[in-house]
């Protein structure tokens, strides 16, 4: 209990610690302290200030370096930044349910920074820079564990686990600043793993059971038959057509093409926080427009938040700076600057993208949705955004259809069927 980090050797179903960081020294909770300073204190909202961290600067880089230190293997916190441990009252759940985070900072940091920003309110430099400070000293002591984790226990391939583990920049960096040559971050890497951790403990380290499972592919969700998925048609009144799947796959592209925005439900529901060609919208990757069209349309996020592209995997070394894969959306890369204006709507203002790789092994169907698409336009990816409107991703044929029919998409590719809107979308 009370662990806030911890290092371990495995072999076989052996798991040595070799080192822990205690409370109240958090790497998640410095995070969480600087984005409720800066007006994103609910619950998950640390991606969104991961998003806004590459448009501020360095200016607070001293004050950053004061508020954690280096040790060893791990790291302290700066307790004068924080409120004491166990002084906030964890978390508000208002009656629809949103989740808000108590306070974490002192006053202190109101003296070194000024007032807090006001939740939507208008966003400052100052706020910006601090985005950008709280990344930069994350992937500070992030990466600086991982190196003290290879001197303690050299290997190419690490896996880590965590809330901090989703951190998808930080990750990006692991092949470039680590020894590191493989990473296996499983998707669903926060509380929601906590699960499958705890079975698989007991299988591995306590029955010793030995290995008897291997993540492929994150799409562990249920599935839907065309016989529920017409009744749901049918009930909400929906017209479709039937298609064979390949007359499926050209007409989603021929949306795609003209730049109109699709509602993908296909097979199993994925497992964790992102849509990965299962429960996704997608769209065309090269249109200037269509995050703001996105944005206006279905998702209503921040502007400076990115989209995320989904690439062929053996095309990938073509247009991004660096090769490992990344099926479950957990690495950011450069993409190459040959690339960034043919794919402006996944790329960050830094020339990023977080991407999502796609071989056929793991999804067939939408490996073929985007090969179809590179076949037509020479683009072997597509923008792929969660399937959601300000709610939890869609599960069931019935909330699918809600959303398609509640907001301006322009179609849904929804198991066998094809349904379209009769006056698209302006």
């Amino acid at each position: 209990d009370f662990v806030t980090c911890m290092l371990t050797a495995c072999e076989g179903d052996e798991i040595s610690v070799l080192q822990r960081v205690f409370v109240p020294n958090s790497l998640g909770s410095l995070y969480t302290m600087i984005c409720e300073f800066i007006g994103y204190g609910e619950y998950g909202d640390e991606g969104k200030v991961m998003g806004l961290a590459p448009l501020g600067g360095d200016r607070y880089a001293d004050q950053f370096d004061d508020m954690v230190t280096l040790n060893g293997a791990g790291f302290e916190l700066n307790p004068k930044y924080f409120l004491p441990f166990g002084a906030s009252q964890g978390m508000k759940i208002a009656d629809d349910g949103q989740v808000t985070l108590e306070r974490h900072y002192s006053d202190h940091l109101i003296e070194r920074f000024g007032p807090p920003r006001v939740p939507r309110s208008d966003l400052t430099q100052r706020d910006r820079d601090l985005a950008f400070g709280v990344q930069h000293v994350f992937e500070k002591v992030y990466l600086h564990t991982l190196r003290a984790l290879h001197q303690l226990c050299p290997s190419e391939r690490v896996a880590i686990a965590g809330g901090c583990a989703l951190n998808s920049v930080a990750n990006g960096k692991v092949f470039t600043e680590t020894p590191f040559a493989e990473t296996c971050i499983q998707p669903a890497a926060g509380d929601d793993g906590l699960a499958l951790g705890a079975a698989l403990y007991v299988s591995n380290s306590m029955l010793r059971e030995g290995r008897r499972y291997v993540m492929e592919n994150a799409y562990l969700g249920p599935e839907f038959a065309d016989a529920p998925i017409r009744a749901a048609l049918d009930a909400a009144g929906v017209p479709y057509q039937s298609l064979d799947r390949q007359s499926l796959l050209a007409a989603t592209v021929d949306q795609i093409e003209r730049g109109n925005v699709v509602g993908w439900f296909q097979g199993r529901m994925e497992w964790g926080p992102r849509a990965l060609g299962n429960r996704s919208i997608v769209v065309h990757p090269g249109l200037p427009n269509m995050k703001d069209v996105l944005n206006a349309r279905i998702k209503r996020r921040e502007w400076f938040r990115p989209f995320a592209p989904s690439v062929l995997v053996e095309r990938q070394s073509e247009i991004f700076e660096q090769g490992q894969p990344s099926p479950f959306m957990l690495h950011v890369y450069p993409i190459k600057p040959a690339w960034r204006e043919r794919l402006c709507a996944v790329t960050h203002v830094d020339g990023t993208g977080r991407l999502q790789t796609v071989s056929r092994q793991e999804n067939p169907l939408y490996y073929d949705l985007i090969s179809e698409f590179d076949r037509r336009t020479g683009i072997p990816v597509l923008l792929n955004t969660s399937f959601n409107e300000n709610e939890p991703v869609v599960c069931q044929p019935s909330e699918a259809i809600d959303c398609f029919l509640r907001t301006k998409m322009d179609a849904l590719a929804i198991g066998s069927f094809l349904c379209q809107k009769q006056t698209p979308a302006s």
